[in-house]
């Protein structure tokens, strides 16, 4: 499965390529801006519709379209992406909404148009990426990848309200970063605990692996760390009563 492995890194890191593409358009070429950024979205739709007959779900091997390189060695961090049924899903989706986002404001954005569709793309890789990643750190990039462009869709092209859903949307999202990022570490250190220092997902949720085996995570401890990552997620989303930023934009 190299090669569908190769396709969905494809997948994830085209938006991005189209960012850096329409930096160097010129910022008259509102035609060939859109277009250009309507074309790279669909293009990655496409390549994501062809991993869908080409997964393979495998009891022992949860994930599929494994690419597995060090990233940090030292702190055992590695670049590890894969989808399973959820996350595929979750990118097609993604691919599908992002194309349809791009053509359907055509005739809504008029001003800074280069900047709105490079922060399209950029928080398209961001999206891709919470939703490839294998691995905790990486996951926790992706993750704050989003929180750029979404400050400046929200910022320069919200409601009348915008500079304070900005502020707001930002004070919130942080909070949830470092609940999650604490929740991340903590994770980390009971599994070194046990033996095995990792932020690999696929090891982390193994039976046999290092978290089953930590007598550091008592029930209390696993349900404050699904808090953090719980609050982490409902603002992001965002969901009540957290959604009150959404509500000024």
């Amino acid at each position: 499965m190299q090669q569908e492995a190769t396709i969905l890194n494809l997948v994830l890191y085209l938006p991005l390529l189209g960012a850096v593409i329409l930096a160097f358009m010129p910022r008259e070429q509102h035609d060939w801006i859109k277009n250009t950024a309507l074309g790279v979205a669909a293009f990655a739709l496409f390549l994501s519709l062809t991993l869908w007959p080409a997964y393979q779900p495998k009891a022992s091997v949860p994930f599929d379209f494994v690419t597995d390189v060090p990233w940090i060695p030292q702190y055992n961090v590695l670049y590890k992406t894969g989808v399973d049924g959820i996350s595929l899903s979750l990118v097609l989706l993604t691919t599908l909404l992002t194309a349809i986002a791009i053509w359907s404001s055509f005739g809504a954005i008029r001003e800074r148009v280069k900047e709105y569709y490079i922060c399209l793309l950029l928080l398209e890789t961001g999206m891709l990426g919470v939703f490839v990643s294998l691995d905790l750190i990486l996951f926790y990039v992706f993750w704050e990848v989003m929180l750029i462009p979404m400050y400046f869709l929200i910022g320069i092209w919200g409601g009348p309200r915008r500079a304070y859903a900005t502020i707001k949307f930002v004070l919130y999202t942080l909070a949830g970063s470092l609940l999650m990022l604490v929740a991340i570490i903590w994770v980390y250190v009971a599994a070194s605990q046990a033996g095995q220092p990792t932020f690999d997902l696929t090891v982390l949720t193994s039976p046999t692996g290092p978290i089953a085996a930590s007598t550091a995570l008592s029930t209390d401890v696993r349900i404050w760390l699904f808090l953090a990552f719980a609050a982490a997620f409902a603002i992001k989303v965002p969901m009540f009563p957290f959604d009150t930023w959404q509500a000024a934009c």
